[in-house]
């Protein structure tokens, strides 16, 4: 071990047990929006990367159901040349492949029409018969939220999304949908009334494809797997927290109208890095079942500090890059920021007075996605006999989630020398270097996870409708005016000036983008 770098080793010890996945039931998964992007760019290759790595089970169907008319032969073929794009391994593998083609239907129609519908219960009831899924079944919407309570009520009229009415019931149905969650507070409830009107919470999978990445789930190993830091991880040792998530990109694609309307608090904010902040801040659970875990990441967002009206102007920086107004798709007096920092405080026993600040937006100096934890100055400086020693640096231990993913621990050290100098010095450890295995996507762990059944990694009504409560006053503060100015700055930046004086007020500063 070294300043440079920290070598782990990943070979069981004597006694270890191998941790392996299970293979999911027998089932078939039904894909609504099989022609759209993200089909083609993350879920085909990722339910192809589990066939390879033989982790989809042998009685598997696939059934895509799609607004456009294809034969079989042709969607395959369509599949097949997005795979060669877009799939983890390259080239393909053309064995997996021609297993994976077989098990591969497609079946067209209008989401609105019952005789599509009803000639999807044929097809399923056909694929069971013939691919032996015993009736298990998995529907995912990859369609726009618009669509969501049309699918739903089709569904249910037709027969296949019956009620579980008790945990563990077979033949088992499930429902995957994908954010957003609604757009406030309230869409998010109507939504949620909607799904308890046909489905058990159980059936419901609410998919964030963050909490699907690796790093992100080493984050709760990280904490509660290692004494060392478990004790330190409070208001007693640490100073406060950053969460950061960073882009370089813009509206490249065609995206400017879709963002316009969406705007980086509800595309980053509400789902990725609160659920980010609740796994960095929540209790132990009794287990790492679902439910435990949940239960205390929504116990997180019920300790959220609000933050109201003219309250947001001083909790709460907007951007907007300049140049923005001028995307194709984006009004010309537009206030949707592409750019939000924000204070946030966790009110309870463990993290009182210790800030949350959390940064995300477009168009920026760097990509990067990290936790920093900055822990307390040493209580006193034993060496204040030197200028050099005078500049001690509190420890900060850095959680990288992309795009080096991995972690970094800051302290200080001797320099070598007659004299007793001092300077910061970094263990890193990468999960490239680390490991002999490449890092799986992250769509991978979610579609297993919701074949298995295993609801850890997947938001719950309630903690969706905790978040929404939290910032939903904060968007109306700030789409009415009353929140503060839309700050504009430049590409490539590390944002406005304004969010430097948002720490600046407190004493602390961001992590430079570098």
């Amino acid at each position: 071990m070294d300043a440079q770098g920290l070598h782990v080793s990943t070979t069981p010890r004597e006694g270890e047990p191998i941790v392996r996945a299970d293979r999911p039931d027998p089932c078939t998964v039904v894909l609504f929006g099989a022609t759209g992007d993200l089909a083609q760019r993350k879920l085909f290759p990722a339910l192809f990367e589990l066939a390879r790595a033989g982790l989809l089970p042998d009685h598997f169907a696939l059934v895509a159901f799609s607004r456009s008319a294809h034969d079989d032969t042709a969607f395959r073929a369509q599949v097949k040349e997005g795979l060669k794009k877009f799939a983890r391994t390259q080239p393909l593998d053309e064995a997996t492949w021609e297993r994976f083609a077989s098990r591969l239907e497609c079946i067209s129609g209008d989401y609105d029409d019952p005789a599509a519908f009803t000639r999807l219960r044929q097809q399923l009831e056909s694929a069971e018969k013939r691919f032996g899924t015993q009736g298990n079944q998995l529907y995912y919407l990859a369609t726009p939220a618009s669509t969501f309570p049309t699918l739903l009520h089709r569904l249910s009229e037709a027969g296949l999304l019956p009620r579980e009415e008790q945990p563990g019931q077979r033949p088992w149905r499930r429902l995957v949908i994908e954010k957003p969650f609604g757009r406030d507070l309230e869409s998010a409830r109507e939504l949620n009334r909607n799904l308890s009107s046909v489905l058990d919470e159980r059936q419901i999978f609410r998919i964030d494809h963050y909490l699907g990445k690796e790093t992100v789930q080493n984050i709760l190993v990280f904490r509660f797997a290692n004494l060392i830091f478990e004790p330190l991880w409070n208001r007693n040792y640490i100073d406060h927290v950053e969460i950061t998530a960073t882009e370089t990109l813009g509206m490249e694609g065609g995206r400017g109208r879709f963002y316009d309307e969406t705007g980086v608090i509800r595309d980053m904010v509400q789902n990725h890095l609160m659920q980010v902040l609740a796994l960095c801040a929540m209790e132990p659970p009794s287990s790492f079942g679902a439910e435990d875990i949940r239960d205390e990441k929504n116990k997180v967002f019920r300790s959220l500090r609000s933050v109201d009206g003219s309250e947001v102007a001083t909790h709460v920086v907007a951007g907007q890059f300049k140049g923005y107004r001028e995307e194709q798709g984006v009004a010309k007096d537009s206030r949707t920021p592409t750019y939000v920092a924000m204070k946030m405080n966790v009110d309870n026993w463990r993290w009182q007075g210790v800030p949350f600040y959390l940064r995300a937006g477009k168009k920026l100096a760097k990509r990067l996605t990290e936790v920093s934890i900055h822990f307390k100055p040493v209580p006193i400086s034993l060496f204040s006999t030197s200028e050099a020693c005078q500049r001690l640096q509190p420890n900060v231990l850095r959680l990288r989630i992309q795009p080096q993913e991995g972690i970094a621990l800051s302290f200080e050290s001797k320099v070598p020398g007659e004299d007793v100098s001092i300077a910061g010095v970094t263990m890193d450890f990468a999960y490239k270097e680390a490991f002999a295995k490449p890092v799986p996507e992250a769509y991978e762990r979610l579609l297993l996870d919701c074949m298995r059944g295993n609801a850890t990694l997947f938001a719950r009504k309630d903690s969706v409708e905790q978040a929404w409560a939290y910032v939903t006053p904060i968007l109306q503060a700030l789409e009415s005016g009353v929140g503060g100015h839309i700050h504009e700055y430049e590409p490539g930046s590390a944002g406005p000036d304004a969010a430097a004086a948002l720490l600046a007020r407190d004493g602390r500063r961001w992590t430079v983008l570098k």
